[in-house]
């Protein structure tokens, strides 16, 4: 088995922080291409102190396939816990343990490394992904009520995903601070991210009259006037949502 690639993380976690991520992951196209197969191999990479995630992430992808394989990996040794649930563990970072998995998940592990080091880990996973296979990469708050998360295969990124609670969030402006590392430091004047932020801030106000319907309607309307305005690369959940969702083209907002 290859030595892990990474470093220990604070390992922050807490039950159903990422329902959010668990529930686009239930819908996803992406991810019911990825695990179409029979036995696919889902792996939950830097799960943190607490299994909890993982395992709630594995009963999500049992209703996408009710044969998938779930592991959760840590790099941290004495986070490595026995398997339970139809789920194992193991040690591992980077480098995926030597497995081949046709899905990846790593939420709040990159935004703890420098923005320079971040292509080398997305090529450390994504080059150990099985054909056809995702990378999901993100970050949330400490409560899960605000995601965002990025898409990738094995040609590098191909969309970024923001999802929040639709009672707790003023404008889509408010997840810039949740930004995946990658883009975080580019929400500033001149640079794609920022542009997005703004267009679907200015949306959202246009909308102010569904705000009586609340804001989950209110979104629907600010996301199809979105979409309109970026010609399609804007793309909100065409079905009614728990969550307010937006998952844009890669090219919308690459740095």
């Amino acid at each position: 088995m290859p030595a892990p690639e990474g470093r220990i993380t604070r390992g922050t976690t807490g039950l159903n922080r990422l329902r959010r991520s668990d529930r686009w992951s239930a819908h996803a196209p992406a991810v019911a291409q990825a695990l179409a197969g029979p036995a696919p191999l889902a792996v939950d990479l830097g799960y943190g102190a607490r299994p909890n995630t993982t395992l709630e992430w594995a009963s999500w992808l049992r209703r996408v396939n009710p044969t998938v394989r779930v592991t959760g990996l840590e790099i941290d040794p004495e986070r490595v816990v026995p398997g339970r649930d139809g789920v194992e563990f193991a040690r591992g970072g980077f480098e995926l343990a030597g497995l081949r998995p046709n899905l990846v998940r790593a939420f709040n592990v990159l935004r703890q490394y420098d923005e320079a080091e971040v292509h080398d880990a997305w090529h450390s996973v994504t080059s150990r992904l099985a054909p056809g296979g995702v990378f999901i990469e993100g970050t949330c708050d400490e409560l899960g009520r605000r995601c965002c998360w990025l898409t990738l295969d094995a040609d590098g990124p191909r969309t970024l995903t923001l999802a929040w609670h639709p009672g707790f969030t003023e404008h889509p402006s408010d997840l810039a601070e949740r930004l995946p590392k990658a883009l975080i430091h580019h929400n500033v004047p001149g640079e794609k991210i920022h542009a997005l932020l703004a267009l679907a801030d200015e949306c959202w106000d246009h909308a102010a009259g569904y705000a009586p319907y609340g804001n989950r309607i209110r979104w629907r309307a600010a996301g199809a006037a979105l979409a309109e305005r970026t010609a399609g690369a804007a793309r909100p959940p065409r079905r009614p949502t728990r969550d307010n969702l937006l998952t844009v083209d890669w090219s919308l907002v690459a740095p």
